[in-house]
């Protein structure tokens, strides 16, 4: 390696990050997406060592001993454990910077929820302050998902971004770099989960586990009729027997169970649009509304959004890194990235 390239290396380490409830992302200056892994720490109660982080802590989800737990520092898109929370991010820059030490410490810029108050924001610069960023500008997730999405966000013209999460849903119209409007929601992905778990325990008597659930959404689970019936074995723990149990349930029993979720995001579109003002409500009729995160993935939700609205509804290409990608790309654009950060 020539000494240019080896200086470089070091001296340029900028960083973009998506700090979700469910996933983190960390997007290398130069090089692109680094880390795309779930945002749970598995830790030893005796020790307070950490013993997974990422996929290989998701992977002994409900399979840990009692001296070890798994946690998720990030709840509804803000941090619920510091401690937690600083230990992870470390984890994850030093990670996607093959844990090569800094000559200059990177700018980090990390996109966050609309909707958080000024002290979680304080919480989540913190976290990375401490995980060694010399500087750290927060971008909020609808404004850096537009810039992913190759929105024209410096134009005259209202931008319909709905980002669907894990812990939040973040709504936004976007006109001349900044939010014109935004709505958001505690309602997301993990929500979905839950009402899964809940709906199965409730008409089968069935327990399963948050990655049981989590599968069922992905394989089945819908916003709107499918054009072909499908079905999925789910096994668990019979609640009355103690023992384990196997059902098969079928798309709609989960669209069922899925109803108020959806119904809920749906709502908050709905105030969106009555709340954006009619020049920008012109623009959102030709334009449509983008979909991203991983919510968004959700068979049909884009069908049952259109139905309910009457507008064009159009997910990205790929809503999972929408965000990240966004901030990555306003990393080669100090002026605008100081433009649209939040204080």
């Amino acid at each position: 390696m020539s000494l240019l390239r080896w200086l470089k290396e070091r001296l340029f380490c900028d960083l973009a990050i998506d700090l979700g409830t469910a996933n983190t992302l960390v997007f290398l200056k130069g090089k692109g997406i680094i880390v795309q892994e779930p945002s749970i720490v598995v830790i030893n109660r005796q020790t307070g060592k950490v013993e997974a982080v990422g996929k290989r802590a998701k992977d002994m989800l409900g399979k840990t001993p009692a001296s070890v737990v798994a946690i998720r520092p990030m709840r509804d898109g803000v941090i619920a454990d510091f401690e937690i929370a600083e230990k992870m991010l470390d984890y994850f820059i030093k990670k996607s910077t093959n844990n090569r030490g800094f000559l200059i410490r990177p700018r980090i810029v990390i996109g966050i929820p609309t909707g958080i108050t000024q002290v979680e924001r304080r919480a989540v610069k913190d976290v990375a302050l401490r995980a060694k960023a010399s500087e750290v500008f927060l971008i909020e997730q609808p404004m850096s998902a537009s810039v992913g999405a190759d929105l024209p966000i410096s134009e005259p013209m209202g931008n319909m971004i709905v980002d669907i999460g894990g812990g939040t849903t973040d709504i936004a119209v976007i006109s001349l770099n900044g939010i014109v409007f935004n709505h958001s929601i505690r309602i997301a992905g993990n929500e979905m989960d839950e009402a899964i778990i809940q709906y199965l325990k409730k008409k089968y008597n069935l327990l399963i586990g948050e990655k049981t659930a989590e599968l069922v959404k992905m394989e089945i689970g819908s916003a709107y009729p499918l054009d072909e019936p499908i079905t999925m074995e789910i096994k668990g723990r019979d609640l009355r027997e103690g023992i384990p149990k196997t059902i098969v349930v079928d798309d709609q029993e989960i669209r069922e169970a899925l109803e108020h979720v959806v119904s809920a995001i749906i709502n908050a579109v709905k105030i969106a649009l009555e709340k954006t003002p009619p020049e920008l409500s012109a623009d959102i009729i030709d334009r449509g509304i983008i979909l991203t995160g991983g919510g968004s993935l959700l068979k049909n939700v884009d069908k049952r959004i259109r139905e309910e609205t009457k507008l064009p509804v159009f997910i990205t290409e790929d809503p999972l890194t929408a965000v990240v990608l966004g901030a990555g790309k306003m990393l080669d654009d100090l002026d605008l990235l100081k433009k649209i950060s939040l204080m």
